[in-house]
């Protein structure tokens, strides 16, 4: 019998777990990570969820005569965004993991 109450126990606990990982993963969806290139010429942010919101130029850094070095910007601007996004959100979800072994899960 003594089992079961421990049983009970730690579904709730479980429970309590699941509910605060669910919020946490909602507030991550709502926040939002900016990041720059060229020296602030070029400005991406993107959400929680990783996906590119907005997109700022500023107009001197678009020469029809170096196309390339605008799409590099974007694309350093864009990754640096995402690395934001996923290291919070690592250190996050990562407080409701620590010190469980589950592979794959964060």
């Amino acid at each position: 019998m003594r089992g079961m109450g421990n049983m009970q126990g730690m579904m709730k606990q479980m429970q309590k777990m699941q509910k605060k990982m669910e919020e946490a993963q909602e507030e991550l969806a709502t926040q939002r990570f900016e990041a720059v290139a060229g020296g602030g010429m070029v400005k991406v942010i993107v959400s929680g969820q990783k996906e590119v919101l907005e997109v700022e130029l500023d107009p001197a850094v678009v020469d029809p005569d170096d196309i390339e070095m605008l799409q590099d910007l974007i694309v350093i601007a864009t990754n640096d965004a995402i690395k934001k996004a996923e290291e919070t959100a690592n250190s996050t979800m990562g407080q409701f993991t620590k010190g469980l072994n589950l592979p794959g899960m964060f």
